[in-house]
């Protein structure tokens, strides 16, 4: 086995003959996924008990979004083959990092999914449950919702300040009645900085909140 032994010149590492079998440590693969491990797929109502999990999981503080509003114009999902996922589980638990996992806390790292089949005496209780019979289970999903992004363009030149913001929340309130007739949830306005604190606080006072998230964005 190898151990840690001090010199005159520091620290090294030694070989130590030791009584009981010892086996070369090696480093732990990193496994890559195939195509028969991995699948892209729509969603579907039996993921949404995954999907919850995972969402729980995360802790960022934001409630679930409807999976069902129309509004999700793409929903994809990962699955993996759970084999593969639960052996990679037993491993760091017993080669992690020194702490001993329990049978107990494992299962309670996974949540059945409502459609799981019931489990058989013949499945090891330490195993994590999976969520459908294919012995795979989601591990991910990106979720897409329209939203709108909203331009504002007036004529700098045209009345006085005052009639320019009486316009502004005409327009104002008939975009909104018109987002709402075409089924928008909401929309979002980025503002130039050098107007973002001015008519940021008058924007605040019809409603607009500022996202304290930041945002990026791409072309797709």
């Amino acid at each position: 086995m190898e151990r840690l032994a001090v010199s005159g010149t520091g620290f090294s590492l030694c070989a130590v003959p030791d009584s009981r079998k010892s086996t070369p440590h090696r480093l732990k693969p990193v496994p890559r996924l195939t195509k028969s491990q991995m699948r892209i797929r729509e969603y579907t109502s039996n993921d949404f008990q995954a999907l919850r999990r995972m969402h729980a999981a995360q802790g960022f503080g934001y409630p679930l979004p409807d999976l069902e509003n129309p509004m999700f114009v793409s929903r994809l999902v990962l699955e993996e083959d759970a084999d593969d996922i639960e052996t990679d589980d037993l491993e760091e638990a017993r080669e992690g990092d020194g702490r001993e996992i329990g049978s107990r806390e494992l299962i309670g790292r996974e949540v059945a999914c409502g459609d799981s089949p019931p489990e058989s005496s013949a499945r090891p209780r330490s195993l994590p449950l999976v969520c459908d019979a294919k012995s795979s289970r989601v591990t991910m999903a990106i979720l897409q919702r329209l939203t709108a992004e909203t331009y504002l363009l007036h004529d700098p030149a045209a009345g006085t300040p005052r009639q320019r913001w009486q316009n502004f929340l005409a327009l104002h309130a008939a975009a909104l009645r018109d987002a709402a007739r075409r089924g928008l949830d909401d929309a979002q306005a980025f503002l130039p900085p050098q107007i973002a604190r001015s008519f940021g606080r008058r924007l605040a006072r019809l409603g607009w909140t500022r996202d304290p998230w930041p945002c990026f964005s791409r072309r797709v």
